[in-house]
């Protein structure tokens, strides 16, 4: 499990984040904090802490100033700048100071999803340890550049798409469509293009089951279990 402190003035919004961060498997929300000293505090006191979700608008110091705070103290915990904060002076302050990724307020759950998704892609690329070539350079900083959440194309609904989305990650190995369907409670029809679109955008990737006879069977895996 990674776990994530949650740093945000507003209560309200730092239960709705972290509500958002325990629907993405593989993270867990280590705790909350509103203000520059709590968020110091939480960082002495958790006994595990991987990533913080700081905002940078706090009562008493604003969120760059925590992170150079945290580096001072010799705390290494990744952060993703989660903020209202666009001008340009702050994001360079951020990218300086060591913040992994930048989310821009207001969001939805689509785009704080995709963000711990690479983050926890970036995780899983850098845990193999020893030396890299090129190519694994490339992979690394790569994983930091996820693209978002694709828009839907015209007559695709978001509901059904995260029912198979998360059916998909959630599963242990690859699925076909009709599995996808039973989970779900779609058409057959339905979970195959959603799968396909999931495909199209590298969400998925596609694998053949073959037997006995005829065609192979069309199987689809979440593509970060690569």
């Amino acid at each position: 499990m990674i776990e994530v402190l949650v740093v945000d003035d507003d209560t309200r919004v730092a239960r709705v984040n972290a509500a958002y961060v325990e629907k993405v498997p593989g993270f867990h929300v280590a705790g909350e904090a509103h203000s520059a000293a709590e968020a110091l505090s939480r960082l002495e006191t958790l006994p595990r802490l991987d990533l913080v979700l700081m905002d940078h608008y706090l009562p008493d110091e604003t969120g760059i100033a925590v992170v150079q705070e945290m580096r001072r103290r010799g705390h290494q915990t990744d952060v993703i700048m989660v903020t209202a904060a666009r001008d340009v002076s702050t994001v360079q302050a951020a990218m300086r100071h060591g913040a992994l990724q930048y989310l821009v307020k207001p969001f939805a759950f689509a785009g704080l999803r995709a963000k711990l998704e690479a983050y926890a892609e970036l995780r899983r690329t850098l845990d193999g340890g020893g030396e890299a070539e090129q190519a694994e350079v490339d992979r690394i900083f790569g994983a930091l550049s996820a693209p978002s959440e694709p828009d839907l194309p015209k007559g695709h609904s978001p509901t059904t798409a995260e029912l198979v989305r998360q059916s998909l990650m959630n599963a242990d190995g690859p699925l076909s469509a009709q599995e996808i369907a039973e989970r779900t409670g779609v058409s057959r029809q339905t979970a195959q293009r959603y799968l396909k679109l999931l495909e199209r955008t590298g969400r998925a990737r596609l694998t053949l089951k073959y037997g006995d006879a005829g065609r192979p069977e069309h199987r689809y895996v979440w593509a970060t279990r690569a």
